[in-house]
């Protein structure tokens, strides 16, 4: 901000130089296999965010998270610019996402970060309300996943997991993740989409019209017109850097390629 001075009223005016923005991104799915996605992280971070305010983490951040005590080395620079974005009054936000649902509070300080619940209903610089989540909860047709996600969210499950030894935690991320790799190889485009009934209830319990996820790896802007509603849909990181921004003129799905070494 610049202010200047009213000689008549001698007053401070403050102008605003720039505008409020808003960032959300999803599925980075970042570990120690992908350097290039934790290389991409820390280039968003420092060449994309001028004049952000707040800056979205709608879960995957991490391709597995096992709990808040042990992370890879190779994910410090990521953790590191993550933290960094607090002094530059960048407020940062995490919701949980299907692979990192055991993120937890000691994360959250780590990286100045607020944990946000599942489905959080927020305010955009437009001053429209949007509802944001991770968008796993709403591909209720895929019965199995929906039975796999209520037992590792219930915190009896996830104590009980965070109790056990690191090397045998690491032992079952791993074969949770190529369990999952194998189901849905075997599953239809519907089943692991979104259902629409889920959409329509999601927007309805938080009274707004406009509803902001990733998960599918599916990126578009989708027209409700039976609800006078908007789904946006992040993308994931593999060989693209996916984000959406907003600010008082309204919300832009962006992209670009993953910068290079």
């Amino acid at each position: 901000r610049r202010c200047y001075h009213s000689s008549n009223y001698r007053r401070v005016i403050p102008v605003t130089l720039f505008a409020m923005r808003t960032l959300f991104i999803s599925d980075l799915h970042l570990s120690d296999k992908r350097p290039d996605l934790i290389r991409a992280l820390v280039h968003f971070l420092e060449h994309e965010t001028h004049d952000c305010s707040e800056l979205y983490l709608l879960g995957d951040i991490f391709d597995a998270w096992i709990g808040d005590d042990f992370y890879h080395p190779a994910l410090q620079p990521a953790i590191e610019a993550l933290a960094a974005c607090q002094a530059k009054g960048i407020s940062v936000y995490l919701q949980h996402g299907n692979r990192d649902f055991l993120m937890g509070n000691e994360l959250a300080k780590r990286v100045n970060a607020t944990l946000l619940p599942e489905a959080k209903t927020i305010t955009l610089p437009d001053s429209s309300q949007a509802l944001v989540m991770h968008g796993d909860q709403l591909c209720t047709e895929d019965a199995e996943y929906q039975s796999f996600r209520t037992m590792v969210r219930n915190p009896a499950w996830q104590q009980m997991f965070l109790n056990k030894p690191l090397e045998e935690r690491i032992e079952i991320a791993r074969s949770l993740r190529e369990q999952s790799q194998l189901e849905n190889a075997d599953k239809s485009y519907e089943i692991m989409d979104v259902n629409e009934d889920a959409v329509s209830a999601a927007l309805s319990n938080a009274n707004t019209n406009l509803l902001i996820h990733g998960h599918t790896h599916r990126p578009a802007k989708h027209t409700l017109s039976e609800l006078n509603a908007t789904r946006i849909v992040l993308g994931d990181w593999d060989t693209d850097v996916w984000y959406l921004d907003c600010t008082k003129a309204g919300c832009n799905l962006k992209s670009y390629p993953l910068p290079s070494a």
